[in-house]
C-alpha cells in the first residue's frame, strides 16, 4: 500500500504572532507524506508575506486567498476542496503540533479501520500548560452534549467518508461537523497521548460563552433538528458541565 496522502487545512485571519510556529510544527512532523493548505481570511496584517516565505522554501505549503472575511468554516471548506489527500487534518494557524502526531495518528487509524478519530491536547493560557484528555470512544449521543473533540487534533478518512465539509456558521462549525459525521453510527476514536497544543487566546472565537449557547441551541434546532423540551435540556446540560469546570 501506498504512503497515504495527509491534507493538512489551516484557515488564518490575522495570526502574524503566531502563524510561524503552526507552519513550523506541520514542516518537522515524522511523518513527510502531507500538503498543507492555507486559506487567508482576507488578513490585513503581514501574515500572508510570513506564509508566502515558507511557500518559497516547500513546495508542500499551498495558499489560498480569499478577498472577504467570510469566517473559518468557509476558509476550512475552501481547503478541503482542493485537498488530494486520502486523510484531511485540522490545524487553526495560532495552535501547532508535537512532531508524531500525524505518524501516530495515521497509524493508529489504518492498524485499527477507522475513519474519524482525534486525540488528547494542552490547552495553553500564556505560559501554563493543561491536558485535555480524550476520551476512548465517542458518539453521536456524546457530542450531543457536549464538544468532546478539539479541532486541532481531529482527522478524518476521505477514503472511508468522502469529503466532509463544515456547515457555513460562524461559530460551532467544527461541532456541528463532528455531529454530521457521527449521526450515521460513525464514532470517534480518541488517543490518549496528547498530540497537539491549543493556545487559547481572549480575541479567540471560542472565547465569548454566551454566544456559543447561542450557537449550540441553533445546531440543536436547525441543523440537528431536535425539539424545543429536549434542545432545553441540552442547554442545560452544558451549562452545568461549564459551570462545574
Amino acid at each position: 500500500m501506498e504512503t497515504p496522502i495527509i491534507s493538512i487545512i489551516t484557515p488564518n485571519y490575522n495570526s502574524e504572532k503566531f502563524i510561524s510556529q503552526s507552519i513550523d510544527s506541520v514542516i518537522y512532523q515524522t511523518y513527510t507524506n502531507w500538503e498543507m493548505i492555507i486559506v487567508d481570511d482576507a488578513s490585513t496584517d503581514s501574515s500572508v508575506k510570513i506564509i508566502k516565505k515558507f511557500q518559497a522554501k516547500e513546495d508542500r505549503i499551498k495558499l489560498i486567498k480569499i478577498n472577504k472575511n467570510s469566517g473559518p468554516a468557509v476558509a476550512r471548506n475552501k481547503g478541503i476542496e482542493i485537498a488530494k489527500g486520502n486523510f484531511i487534518a485540522f490545524l487553526d494557524s495560532d495552535d501547532f503540533w508535537l512532531a508524531s502526531k500525524l505518524e501516530e495518528q495515521v497509524t493508529f487509524m489504518l492498524e485499527n479501520d477507522i475513519s474519524f478519530s482525534f486525540s488528547s491536547y494542552f490547552l495553553m493560557n500564556n505560559e501554563t500548560k493543561k491536558k485535555v484528555s480524550a476520551k476512548e470512544v465517542i458518539t453521536y449521543k456524546d457530542l450531543l452534549k457536549n464538544n468532546f473533540i478539539g479541532c486541532l487534533t481531529a482527522m478524518y478518512s476521505v477514503d472511508l467518508l468522502g469529503k466532509q465539509y463544515f456547515p457555513l456558521i460562524r461559530k460551532r462549525q467544527d461541532w456541528a461537523l463532528w455531529l454530521k459525521i457521527t449521526r450515521d453510527g460513525t464514532n470517534a476514536y480518541g488517543i490518549s497521548k496528547s498530540l497537539a497544543v491549543y493556545r487559547k487566546r481572549k480575541t479567540s472565537l471560542s472565547s465569548n460563552k454566551i454566544s456559543l449557547l447561542r450557537y449550540n441551541w441553533y445546531v440543536y434546532r436547525n441543523f440537528e433538528g431536535i425539539n424545543l423540551l429536549k434542545s432545553i435540556v441540552l442547554i442545560v446540560n452544558l451549562l452545568v458541565i461549564k459551570l462545574l469546570k
